[in-house]
């Protein structure tokens, strides 16, 4: 019996109403079914590119799954009734499905990071879950890949099938190539997981628990990289203000407006 999956609007996008718990309950759900997709950890960074670009939406309107990554992304959630929302980050979602004993027996692919990486954060994932099971790595150039190079990707996956791949180039990139890949690829699921290939690393520190939950996580982060991440972040963070502060102001008075005018023009 498939679970109800409960969503929350925030700025038109349907987030995930959940927590690490129901993320998990569904993923699940749909690896036991071999249902394909891919999940997308929105944070607002994403949001404001999704508000701005329709075509980077879209991205998220293939997703099977759009999880609040981000304390403000859940407050927002929260704000609407759903109390037991809460952030979803990618980096964390990682680390509990291999350890959650649903998956024990599914077989992983990673894909993204600098040269190297990704075959470093399969030795410190076997590390810490014995069990975990890897199909294989793959270090994609900073480009789109070529037609050859993504035909023989393509064919790589077909030979090695894994479960399960995991993402991690960075948004909008990561959620534009599952989109664009998840069709012709024989595999189940698909995440997009950022920052997680150089978390799980120690290629960066990650934030403590109590600025995740204050929702500094980006200053955590724009203190480590500066010189690329200020620009993103300071931005992103004023337009998703400004956004909400839109939404709540004049998205009422178009509800509001659509209800009258019908008993207008039955009137007239």
């Amino acid at each position: 019996m498939s679970m109800k999956r409960k969503t929350t609007d925030v700025l038109g996008i349907p987030i995930s109403a959940a927590n690490f718990s129901l993320a998990l309950d569904w993923v699940a759900e749909d690896f036991v079914a071999h249902r394909k997709g891919y999940s997308c950890f929105v944070s607002v960074h994403g949001l404001m590119e999704a508000y701005k670009t329709t075509q980077f939406a879209e991205c998220y309107a293939g997703a099977s799954l759009l999880f609040p990554d981000g304390a403000p992304v859940a407050w927002v959630g929260r704000g609407q009734g759903e109390k037991h929302m809460e952030r979803v980050a990618g980096p964390e979602f990682m680390l509990k499905l291999f350890g959650d004993d649903r998956f024990r027996d599914a077989t992983h692919f990673l894909y993204g990071g600098e040269e190297g990486v990704a075959e470093l954060l399969r030795e410190r994932i076997s590390e810490q879950f014995p069990h975990a099971k890897f199909a294989g790595t793959y270090t994609p150039p900073f480009r789109s890949l070529t037609e050859d190079e993504s035909n023989a990707f393509v064919e790589t996956i077909a030979r090695l099938k894994p479960d399960i791949i995991w993402v991690g180039i960075g948004c909008p990139k990561q959620e534009q190539f599952m989109q664009q890949y998840l069709s012709r690829l024989d595999t189940v699921l698909m995440f997009g997981v950022g920052a997680a290939f150089d978390f799980h690393t120690g290629r960066l520190k990650d934030s403590p628990q109590w600025v995740k939950d204050a929702g500094l996580q980006w200053l955590h982060r724009l203190v480590q990289d500066p010189k690329r991440l200020w620009k993103r972040y300071i931005t992103s963070n004023s337009q998703f203000l400004l956004a909400l502060l839109w939404h709540k102001l004049f998205k009422p008075l178009a509800r509001e407006q659509a209800s009258i005018q019908p008993k207008i023009d039955k009137v007239r």
